[in-house]
C-alpha cells in the first residue's frame, strides 16, 4: 500500500484500506474475485476509489435494492463479465401474532439479530414494514437466523427465508425541522437537532461516535453542508436538507430530516 493513499481517509480506515486494495490487487494481479460481506456507504467509496486506481480491475455492488443503503461488493478481473453473477443475498421475513410486535423498530431487530452472535457485515438494509420485517442477509446465515431467531425485544417471531424478489422495502420517513443556528459548524446544528446543549454533543463528537456521510468525524467545528448525512452513536440520523439564508439577527436558516 501506497503511503499516499492513506492521505485520503481517516487512520481508523486504514484497516479497511488494507483489505479492500489487497482483493484489488488479488483481482488484478492473480486473477481471484472477491465477494464481500455488507459494506457501509463510506466503505464503498473507499472501495470504489481503489478500485479505480487499478486499470484491470472492476466491480459491481447490490443491496437487494436499487436504494440499498449497505451492499454487497463483486471485485474481480475487468475481463471477467459480472452482469449475471450471484451476490449471495436473502431476505429474512419477520412477523408475529404479537400486538406489541407493531411497536418494533430498526433498532430492536438489529440487536436481536446481532445478540446470536452475527457479525454486523453479515447484515444488509433492515427494512421496517406495517405487517413486519425483511432484513437482508448473506446467504451463509440466512438458514442460522431462521432457526434461531424467535424473539425480537421479549416479542416472540416467527421467521422465513424468501427470495430477493419478494423484499419489501419501505419508504423513508423524515421529520422535517426548521432551525435558526449561529453558524453550520457540526456541534452546534446536532444540539439542535437532538435538543441537548452544546457541551454535551461534543462528548461523543470527540469520543469518535460521530459520522458524517459514513466517515468518522472528530472535530466538533467542522462546518456541515446540504445534503450532509449525520449519524451519531445512541442519538440516531439526520440529514442536512438545506442551508438558507441568515435572519436579521445574523443566524442561519437550516432544514434538517430526522430519520424516524
Amino acid at each position: 500500500m501506497h503511503p499516499d493513499i492513506y492521505e485520503h481517509f481517516h487512520r481508523d480506515e486504514r484497516e479497511f484500506v488494507d483489505r479492500a486494495w489487497e482483493w484489488v490487487v488479488n483481482a488484478g494481479e492473480y486473477h481471484e474475485t472477491k465477494l464481500t460481506d455488507f459494506l457501509d456507504p463510506r466503505q464503498r467509496f473507499i472501495l470504489e476509489s481503489l478500485v479505480n486506481r487499478h486499470p484491470d480491475v472492476h466491480a459491481v455492488y447490490s443491496g437487494g435494492h436499487p436504494d440499498a443503503e449497505r451492499v454487497r461488493a463483486l471485485v474481480a478481473p475487468d475481463y471477467r463479465d459480472l452482469t449475471h453473477e450471484d451476490m449471495g443475498l436473502n431476505v429474512l421475513g419477520i412477523t408475529s401474532g404479537d400486538q406489541k410486535f407493531l411497536s418494533l423498530e430498526h433498532g430492536d431487530y438489529m440487536g436481536s439479530v446481532l445478540g446470536l452472535g452475527i457479525k454486523r457485515s453479515k447484515i444488509g438494509d433492515i427494512y421496517v414494514l406495517e405487517d413486519g420485517c425483511h432484513v437482508v442477509v448473506t446467504d451463509d446465515i440466512g438458514a442460522y437466523l431462521h432457526m434461531n431467531l424467535s424473539q425480537v425485544h421479549r416479542v416472540h417471531v416467527m421467521t422465513e427465508l424468501l427470495p430477493m424478489d419478494k423484499l419489501k422495502v419501505k419508504e423513508i420517513k423524515l421529520e422535517t425541522m426548521e432551525l435558526t443556528v449561529a453558524s453550520l459548524r457540526l456541534d452546534g446544528i446536532a444540539s439542535d437537532v437532538h435538543r441537548i446543549s452544546r457541551t454535551k454533543i461534543v462528548i461523543p463528537i470527540k469520543a469518535g461516535r460521530c459520522r458524517v456521510n459514513w466517515k468518522v468525524v472528530e472535530d466538533p467545528s467542522t462546518m456541515l453542508k446540504d445534503g450532509d448525512m449525520v449519524s451519531m452513536q445512541g442519538f440516531g440520523r439526520f440529514k442536512v436538507l438545506e442551508t438558507g439564508g441568515l435572519t436579521k439577527k445574523g443566524r442561519y436558516r437550516v432544514k434538517v430530516g430526522k430519520f424516524t
